[in-house]
């Protein structure tokens, strides 16, 4: 199992900047893939970023040119800097882990969330 913890969320003027972190209960090098997924209200979760063991790296376009992720393998940490935020970036955002068990079944693990708000 993966727990996963963010932090990092609040409240930002449009235009503003914040780093969300999430720490993971377990190496980086066991994890197939970590990432980013938000949901706004009355909306469906939706990928942020991700990136895989091998250095990949997934943004959707609406976030692309402005968010950037990263993880730290010696502190089992991934991060996200979110900067140019914009009121349509308000939501709870939760960190993502996916590992792979025998018989190559995928695990999926989320974290609590953390709310960012961005103020227009």
């Amino acid at each position: 199992q993966v727990q996963l913890l963010e932090s990092g969320g609040g409240l930002v003027q449009a235009g503003g900047s914040l780093r969300l972190s999430c720490a993971a209960s377990r190496s980086m090098f066991s994890i197939n893939a970590v990432g980013w997924y938000r949901q706004a209200p009355g909306k469906q979760r939706e990928l942020v970023a991700t990136i895989s063991s091998g250095g990949r790296i997934k943004y959707a376009d609406s976030v692309k040119g402005r968010f950037t992720i990263s993880t730290d393998n010696a502190k089992n940490m991934v991060y996200l800097q979110m900067n140019s935020l914009k009121p349509e970036d308000t939501a709870v955002y939760y960190c993502n882990a996916i590992t792979t068990g025998l018989g190559s079944v995928s695990y999926d693990y989320w974290g609590q969330g953390t709310q960012v708000t961005v103020s227009s």
